[in-house]
């Protein structure tokens, strides 16, 4: 499926989630609970961050994390237990988005518009980020044409770049995602593969 984009907003929102989660089903998929929200603003002209926004959230169907979870986000238990509920998290990306006008939102394939709809739902919140989702790590392929599809990591070091900050940390692969923005666009050139 072809990724497309209509018209360029003024501004790209580009989303990173990180979640509960497991690696012997002790969570399974359909309960696992955002617990950390990294977002980047970005200016469509200029491809300059122009804002960004990082909560830690409290989870409550498996609100103790698992090994596997801290050692793949970093993310300690102190930071959720200190964190604020899913509601107000979404209340305050809301409030900080609020001040941005005609924007779309990206994020590094669909897991996290999925993740957030899931969250969403089974708190009885509206969407708070109420705007057109697009799937960067689709357009980046698209654009890349080799066929292969990208972990957000893989992709990194496919534009020769060193991954900034810690992988699996929302705002830091909020940050990433934001660098690779500009060929997802087709506005910077893929390096040459080495042979």
């Amino acid at each position: 499926m072809n990724e497309t984009i209509e018209r360029q907003p003024t501004l790209y929102l580009l989303i990173d989630f990180e979640a509960t989660c497991a690696d012997d089903g002790a969570v399974p998929r359909h309960q696992m609970e955002i617990i950390e929200i990294g977002a980047v603003m970005v200016d469509t002209a200029s491809l300059a961050v122009v804002g960004e926004f990082q909560s830690f959230v409290r989870p409550v169907r498996h609100p103790r994390l698992t090994a596997f979870c801290t050692r793949l986000t970093s993310i300690a238990q102190a930071d959720v237990d200190a964190a604020p509920g899913f509601a107000e998290a979404a209340a305050a990306l809301k409030a900080w988005r609020g001040g941005y006008a005609d924007l779309v939102w990206g994020s590094w394939g669909d897991y996290d518009r999925n993740q957030l709809q899931q969250d969403c739902d089974f708190h009885r919140v509206s969407n708070p980020v109420g705007a057109p989702h697009h799937n960067i790590k689709r357009l980046f392929a698209q654009r890349e044409g080799s066929g292969r599809k990208f972990g957000l990591d893989g992709g990194v070091k496919r534009v020769r770049l060193d991954f900034a900050g810690t992988h699996h940390r929302g705002i830091d692969d909020a940050r990433n995602i934001a660098r690779l923005l500009p060929y997802a666009l087709g506005r910077a050139e893929f390096p040459r593969e080495r042979r």
